[in-house]
């Protein structure tokens, strides 16, 4: 799959973030891991967290915690930080996390669910979100002894993309999958084969459908539904805490069951609201470890905001007009 060429200002933007990048990346790498994650959460909180970088993620709490007050809403924006500060310095460290059973900075509970899915002999549909160090969880299962593949979302920056990939796959999962129509034919035959596939379920995307999130419609993936009521592939959702420092623990969740209502586009609906109420009870546990500063939800009289309640007024017609059928 080529790739289209890059102009001339486009080579010399990427090429000057791709270097301050490395230099970022090779500052961390002379510290230990533990060391790396204190300065980079250091960075973040105390640098980043009250500046206006801030000002998408306090938009996002108010809505979604309107019963917080500011200095508690300030208290998540400087956790959120923190952990994003860490996550960039831990990505120099990959190597440090790949060891499973006598690593003590990793953990994992809820594994009798893991050992469900596998005994089920179908293939899994692994989800997650951008909890705490996203970037570990691939590692953790390709220790586990996951085979499969991982869906990813290419960085803008190309350069840094090919490096990152590079990473998750000597570390995590070796097969990066990337959207696209080879994408899905390589995901429906990998659960074919009774494999797995990681994807990260937590973000917006135009493709979506309209689904409750923090009392708001957001346009979500419907993939693992579809997935999984086509296919009868297992959706198993793991989500990643950070203890301390640079110290994880992977909780495997039970089995999420899709619905048999008999009309499968409503199935998809539901097991996709189902899948967003999981993600939001995880938020909600740990609320500093997540993605706050990701445009998660439509602007009112956004195209996408539009979209969704142009499904959702779809959606109610075809079931008006399935209820004066009966």
């Amino acid at each position: 799959m080529s790739e289209e060429p890059l102009s001339f200002g486009q080579r010399i933007r990427f090429g000057l973030e791709t270097a301050a990048f490395f230099v970022i990346i090779g500052f961390y790498k002379l510290f230990g891991v533990e060391t790396a994650s204190t300065i980079g959460g250091w960075i973040g909180r105390t640098l980043i967290a009250p500046s206006g970088m801030s000002k998408l993620a306090y938009m996002n709490l108010r809505a979604a915690y309107p019963e917080k007050s500011l200095d508690e809403l300030k208290h998540i924006v400087a956790g959120v930080w923190d952990n994003l500060g860490r996550v960039l310095a831990e990505s120099a460290h990959l190597k440090a996390f790949s060891y499973v059973g006598d690593n003590p900075r990793l953990e994992a509970v809820g594994l009798e669910n893991l050992h469900a899915a596998e005994a089920s002999g179908k293939g899994m549909l692994m989800i997650s979100g951008h909890f705490a160090n996203w970037e570990i969880m691939p590692v953790a299962a390709r220790g586990y002894g996951i085979t499969g593949g991982m869906v990813t979302r290419p960085a803008n920056n190309p350069y840094v993309s090919r490096w990152l990939d590079t990473q998750r796959s000597r570390y995590g999962i070796p097969e990066q999958i990337a959207k696209g129509a080879y994408g899905t034919r390589r995901i429906f035959t990998l659960l074919r084969k009774g494999q797995a596939v990681l994807m990260l379920v937590d973000q917006r995307t135009s493709e979506g459908v309209p689904a409750p999130f923090f009392g708001r419609d957001a346009m979500t993936t419907p993939a693992p539904a579809s997935l999984a009521i086509k296919l009868g592939a297992v959706i198993l959702p793991i989500a990643n805490e950070r203890l301390d420092g640079a110290r994880f623990r992977m909780h495997v969740h039970p089995i999420i069951a899709p619905p048999n209502t008999g009309d499968p586009d409503r199935d998809v609906l539901e097991l996709t609201a189902k899948i967003n109420a999981w993600v939001e009870a995880r938020v909600r546990e740990r609320p500093e470890q997540w993605l706050w500063i990701h445009r998660r939800w439509s602007d009112k009289g956004s195209k996408l905001r539009k979209r969704a309640q142009a499904l959702v007024g779809a959606g109610d017609e075809a079931t008006s007009e399935g209820s004066s059928r009966t």
